[in-house]
Order: C-alpha cells, then structure tokens, then sequence
C-alpha cells in the first residue's frame, strides 16, 4: 500500500491545493467518507462542509459549498462548486452563502409549487449551509 495519493482541489475561481496526502475526509452527499490511498474508484457529490485534508506534513481544511469528488487508488480530484481555506473564510461568507442557497429555495418554491422533490433539495441545501456556519462557529 502506498503511503500518499495525490489530490487536487479546484473552484472556479482557482486551484486551491495540488498535493500528496495521506487521507481526505470529505463532506459526501450520503455521509462524510475518507478516501486514502488503494481507495475503491468512487465518484460522489459533495454537500456544503469541511473538507480535511491530511499530509505527511500537517493537516489544512477547505469550506466546500458542494460539487464532486472523483476517488480512485492513486489520486483523489475534488471539483467544488466553491472552496475556501478555512483560515480564511468569514462570516460574510457564509452569509453570502446562506443567502444564495436562500435564494435559491424561494426560487424552488415558486417555480415548482407542485414538486416537492426539487423544493425539498434546496430545503435541505439551505439547511446545509446554515449548519456549516454553526459546525465553524460563524
């Protein structure tokens, strides 16, 4: 078994990590998983969390917003909707990111008045990102 993997973490707006790690806990859709190297290949949406990253070096944490992962045995991409260092993110951060997702439930809300699936999904993405903001004390 390999010691590291590779892992690489993009937003739109930059690249924010390229590196060899030895485990990612990452914020899945279904449950918070860890991907470390011989990983089984996975590819799973994110939802808004902490994403942990791992070195031989030391330990560094990233706001993610959503996005995917893509795990094999060797690398680990993660391509978030948005990613922020923790050290740097804000309150008014997750501000604007609580009143996107807010924005985005009413719009669920008027446009499918008869759907509850997609209604609930931004519910619950407008749910997320409040916890968040509690999980990291803003």
């Amino acid at each position: 078994m390999a010691d590291t993997m590779q892992f690489d973490l993009v937003s739109p707006e930059r690249s924010l990590a390229s590196l060899q790690v030895s485990a990612v806990l990452i914020p899945g859709a279904d449950g918070d998983m860890t991907a470390m190297p011989d990983h089984a290949p996975v590819i799973t949406t994110l939802r808004p969390g902490v994403l942990r990253v791992e070195t031989p070096s030391g330990t560094s944490e990233y706001v993610v917003s959503g996005g995917f992962a893509e795990i094999n045995a060797t690398s680990l991409s993660v391509l978030a909707e948005k990613a922020i260092p923790l050290t740097e993110v804000t309150r008014v951060h997750i501000d604007e990111m609580i009143e996107d997702a807010r924005v985005a439930h009413d719009a669920a809300k008027e446009k499918f008045k008869n759907e509850p699936g997609p209604v609930d999904d931004a519910a619950k993405l407008l749910a997320d990102m409040v916890a968040l903001g509690d999980h990291i004390n803003m």
